[in-house]
């Protein structure tokens, strides 16, 4: 035993746990960092280009007709305090793991659980339109999705966001 009360095996393993640590909390901040972290804690809709894959979300949510009423925050998270930071949060996971794995499908789409937020947040402010139809329109109990009809509002036209090709597209190419 050391004066310490440590032996020279314990003390190399704290040492080599302290290291360990340091490296991890040092590549965690410097990516926290790089990636600009603490502006996903924020509601302004520049945090979404951060990553370049979203751009074209981005860009076409600025020409769509909802961009003066509403944020990317507005649509996708929900309105609580703790639902909107637990949403962020597994939402960023599954996109940092996606982007840092390059394993995320192409065009990016919506999550079934995402869409159940979008889906009420389209409520939350359209509701009184719409009470009767998204209860289903043939009287069924399987609720009509606002995008089903409307799937530009949030964010513009759908070209160029690996929608289907337009025909102009399709007869400039070689088949």
């Amino acid at each position: 035993m050391t004066q310490l009360g440590r032996t020279k095996k314990e003390r190399v393993a704290l040492g080599l746990i302290v290291v360990v640590a340091g490296i991890l909390m040092g590549v965690g901040g410097y990516t926290f960092f790089y990636a600009e972290g603490l502006s996903y804690l924020s509601a302004d809709p520049q945090a979404c280009v951060n990553c370049h894959i979203m751009r074209p979300q981005f860009e076409s949510w600025q020409k769509g007709c909802h961009h003066a009423v509403a944020r990317c925050v507005d649509c996708h998270l929900p309105q609580d305090f703790l639902g909107k930071y637990l949403a962020k949060a597994e939402n960023g996971y599954h996109h940092s793991k996606g982007f840092t794995l390059q394993d995320f499908h192409e065009p990016i789409m919506i999550k079934k659980k995402n869409a159940a937020i979008l889906q009420a947040n389209c409520l939350t402010c359209h509701a009184d339109l719409v009470h009767d139809l998204v209860r289903g329109v043939d009287g069924s109990s399987e609720e009509v999705q606002c995008v089903h009809c409307h799937s530009g509002v949030g964010h513009g036209e759908t070209v160029g966001l690996g929608g289907p090709e337009r025909e102009d597209e399709i007869e400039g190419k070689t088949l």
